[in-house]
């Protein structure tokens, strides 16, 4: 196994050429044979049973090539780069040169490489120092809260509905006379005035009375995520079934006794400002993070090669994947939802992208100048906070490779942060 390497005419981009012993591709081609000999029905042979060299005249010397390169190039690949300690940010550009049994397997990869730059000033840049105050009326606002998590529906029989009321509808929608997909719905629960429904539906349930029935006209929206439906009139036969009240509960004594562990509201006000206090202090703290790196970063020039930011926007993509299948939707589902293509998104995510490879670089050379290491009682804390989260062992999480390197970049990274807003010229 030989790796060849020689720079392209694009600024931090190699041209990696590999060459596979015969030996090693022809062993994979068989390897590949084995596993899919029992799907080959050849006239003559029982299924599963003809011998290679009667596949391959067969099917064509070729058969196995494709199956086998993909076989054995990953492991190969991965291993040279890292063997060889070249730094590839990209995914690479593959190109077959040869590929035949008996002879040597012969493919060239390019790959962008970590650009090279000049840090910027990172020491003495000027910030602006962020302070929150808890205010009464953000207690207050904790209070409302708490008060509408305690709330209670009171049903109301005696009026028409107003705004702010929960009521129960039945209805059924109809475009050009005729009813569509998801138009109808039975039982539905609605706050008047939520927005939750398309514009002017839920202001002409105002004045309805129970066990009232009508049909209102609306208009969807031209970006409505259903193209049949833009900007289309629809007429919707509504029946109104129940109009229900929100009710608050008092805030005094007696409550902070029902919602807290406190006796009095004087105790849980306190309570409130001190949970308000920590918040703010955090919030603070990552605006001036946030800050700090925006700051060094617009001191920096760094041609950031195209492979990085498609690298990263893949990231971006798998994650907003996982998040949509949590909540049982497919990426493919979301974007004909949002009537959006794969590319729109893709392009989207562009600028984001640009800024969390350049802030990465940023770091990483911060760290590297002022010749960070780890801090093992950092990584410690966040096992054990890990541990208890997803309820493991912290010896079991130790062993994860990649956590463990996650955890130590981010240790490099605090500190690096850290030099950053303790050498800033701070103002208010």
């Amino acid at each position: 196994m030989s790796i060849k390497q020689e720079k392209t005419k694009n600024k931090n981009e190699l041209k990696l050429t590999f060459t596979v012993e015969a030996e090693k591709f022809d062993e994979a081609i068989m390897n590949v044979f084995k596993k899919s000999a029992k799907y080959f029905n050849i006239p003559g042979f029982r299924k599963g049973k003809a011998p290679f060299k009667i596949v391959e005249k067969y099917y064509g010397d070729d058969i196995f090539y494709e199956d086998a390169f993909n076989d054995l190039v990953p492991e190969i690949y991965d291993k040279e780069i890292k063997d060889n300690k070249i730094d590839a940010v990209s995914k690479p550009e593959i190109d077959v040169v040869q590929m035949e049994k008996g002879k040597d397997l012969i493919f060239t990869a390019i790959v962008a490489t970590k650009p090279d730059f000049k840090l910027g000033k990172y020491k003495g840049v000027e910030l602006k120092k962020i302070e929150y105050k808890v205010t009464d009326e953000d207690i207050e606002h904790e209070l409302g809260h708490m008060a509408e998590h305690n709330s209670r529906m009171v049903s109301v029989d005696d009026r028409a509905v107003k705004d702010g009321d929960q009521v129960v509808i039945d209805f059924e929608g109809f475009v050009d006379g005729k009813a569509f997909e998801g138009g109808k719905a039975e039982g539905q629960q609605l706050t008047i005035g939520s927005k939750t429904f398309i514009p002017g539906f839920e202001e002409q349930l105002i004045g309805m009375k129970l066990e009232e029935e009508k049909d209102i006209k609306v208009t969807f929206p031209e970006d409505y995520f259903s193209k049949d439906l833009a900007g289309k009139e629809a007429t919707f036969h509504i029946k109104l079934h129940s109009i229900s009240v929100k009710e608050l509960p008092k805030i005094d004594d007696e409550f902070a006794k029902d919602v807290s562990e406190f006796d009095t509201l004087k105790e849980l006000k306190a309570s409130i400002k001190e949970k308000k206090k920590e918040e703010n202090e955090h919030r603070a703290k990552h605006e001036m993070e946030d800050a700090a790196l925006e700051a060094v970063c617009e001191n920096t020039t760094i041609d950031i090669p195209e492979g990085m930011i498609e690298l990263e926007i893949d990231n971006m993509e798998d994650n907003i994947g996982q998040r949509l299948q949590y909540q049982g939707m497919s990426l493919d589902q979301y974007l004909k939802m949002m009537g959006k293509t794969e590319k729109e998104l893709r392009e989207e995510f562009k600028e984001d992208a640009k800024k969390n490879v350049k802030t990465s670089l940023v770091l990483e050379k911060i760290v590297e100048e002022e010749k960070f290491e780890a801090d093992k009682d950092y990584i410690k804390e966040e096992l054990e906070k890990m541990a208890k989260q997803y309820n493991r062992k912290v010896e079991e999480l130790e062993k994860n490779d990649n956590l463990k390197e996650y955890l130590e970049t981010a240790s490099k990274n605090e500190q690096a942060v850290k030099i950053i807003i303790d050498n800033a010229k701070l103002t208010k």
